[in-house]
């Protein structure tokens, strides 16, 4: 369904889209030069949504902010939007939603607003997966973080792999996983599937871990 995030004057379209019973929420963060309606981060949600997980695309920038080149690239803004966005889920009135595992997905300038965003949320952001990201624009004590974090990279995205494997070293709970012959868009046959399948099985072992662990609990006491 079509939505709008608000806070203060703030207001940004987007989709969130509900399974029934779903097993956590990805939230994503597009790049530079897209939005929420990027085909890309559609197809992955289209796959995540299958798995039964609650996906909310939206967009970082209101229109007038996108047209200023600036803002695009201002890591501090879009994670600021992030967060936004992530608490205002938790406060929607049905409750739902704030009951979920949360994960971020982002591409690009949006993997280091999520990687940025995490650090901000703590512990509310349970896994986070980058796609063809720029983790070396984080901003914050990436560090710190625990969230496990999956870095899928082209195999032929050359400068963005070096940056990864760089930041892969620094951040012990993140992996680093390159999908052969893929450039920077993973539009080549096949890539894309890859990426959306990666995401799924990532999101399905660190954000379904706290829901399983429940039941199971809940069946022994």
């Amino acid at each position: 369904m079509d939505i709008e995030v608000s806070g203060g004057y703030v207001r940004l379209p987007g989709s969130l889209v509900l399974p029934s019973a779903p097993r956590g929420l990805v939230v994503f963060a597009h790049g530079s030069g897209s939005s929420w309606k990027s085909p890309r981060n559609i197809k992955v949600a289209r796959t995540l949504n299958s798995a039964g997980f609650a996906t909310l695309l939206f967009d970082l920038l209101q229109a007038w902010e996108a047209d200023e080149r600036e803002n695009v690239f201002d890591i501090a803004l879009l994670t600021e939007r992030l967060v936004m966005a992530t608490r205002w889920l938790r406060a929607q009135p049905t409750g739902e939603l704030a009951r979920l595992p949360f994960g971020f997905f982002g591409a690009s300038t949006g993997a280091a607003a999520a990687l940025s965003a995490a650090c901000k949320l703590g512990p509310d952001i349970q896994a986070i997966v980058s796609r063809g990201g720029r983790p070396d624009l984080a901003i914050g004590p990436v560090e710190e973080l625990r969230a496990p974090t999956l870095l899928l990279v082209g195999g032929e995205d050359d400068v963005v792999l070096k940056l990864n494997r760089s930041f892969a070293r620094r951040l012990p709970q993140a992996q680093l996983l390159v999908i052969p012959g893929a450039t920077h868009l993973f539009e080549e046959p096949g890539t894309l599937e890859e990426v959306a399948q990666h995401a799924t099985n990532w999101f399905t072992r660190h954000l379904c871990r706290k829901g399983s662990q429940k039941s199971k609990d809940e069946k022994s006491a």
